[in-house]
């Protein structure tokens, strides 16, 4: 039997997080450069940390050797910590959900920080959120897919895959979502833009916000909070 509850599947980084900002300004803080948001967009996962085309030998050189690399991440983890933002006005909506009767809300991210949870723990807390207010929080590996994590809360909560939701910034987002038979919030101002997810994912129009508060508006009208 399920319960009578509904689920959303919060995304972190690129969805509810200005992650580009953030990994922009730790770049910066070693002298190297991503490139704008459109071309940090377009980029395959290994060149969106290294930059593009046009800056990748000057990164490369730069970041051979774990050494270089730890501390390039050592720097994306103070800046998450001290510095990152969520994008404007979904503070107040993951407040909101959280207050909402009969919704489980709850975070499940692939951040690339030192131990992600106290890293979003403090991001959050900035934004007067605290992640145990949240139903869940989920950890995956890069090289894991989050499908059976997204299966294995809905499962665990005995929630009606029609009354699922999950958000995300890239067309893997998608295609998870679609797989563990929920609706799929997508977003394209985080790592993937608009013309990647509609026209090289066929991710329908219909599903993509563009900006934060056409996110946030989405959201608020599936959940009745308009």
């Amino acid at each position: 039997m399920f319960s009578p509850y509904r689920l959303l599947i919060l995304d972190a980084d690129g969805t509810t997080i200005d992650a580009f900002s953030a990994i922009e300004r730790a770049f910066t803080y070693h002298g190297m450069d991503i490139g704008d948001l459109g071309r940090f967009q377009r980029r395959h996962n290994l060149l969106k940390y290294l930059g593009g085309l046009k800056e990748f030998p000057v990164n490369l050189g730069r970041q051979i050797g774990r050494r270089r690399r730890a501390r390039l991440l050592d720097t994306l983890t103070e800046v998450y910590r001290e510095e990152a933002r969520l994008y404007l006005g979904l503070s107040d909506l993951i407040r909101r959900l959280i207050s909402l009767p009969g919704l489980r809300v709850g975070l499940i991210t692939r951040n690339i920080t030192h131990e992600p949870q106290i890293t979003l723990g403090k991001l959050f807390r900035r934004h007067g959120i605290e992640l145990d207010e949240l139903g869940f929080f989920v950890h995956v590996p890069l090289k894991q897919t989050k499908l059976e994590y997204f299966r294995a809360i809905r499962n665990s909560l005995s929630i009606n895959p029609a009354k699922a939701y999950a958000c995300g910034d890239e067309h893997r987002d998608y295609e998870v979502a679609l797989a563990s038979g929920m609706h799929p919030f997508m977003v394209s101002y985080g790592f993937e833009g608009y013309e990647r997810l509609r026209h090289k994912f066929a991710v329908p129009d219909e599903l993509i916000s563009r900006h934060p508060e056409d996110f946030r508006a989405r959201v608020e009208h599936a959940l009745d909070l308009t």
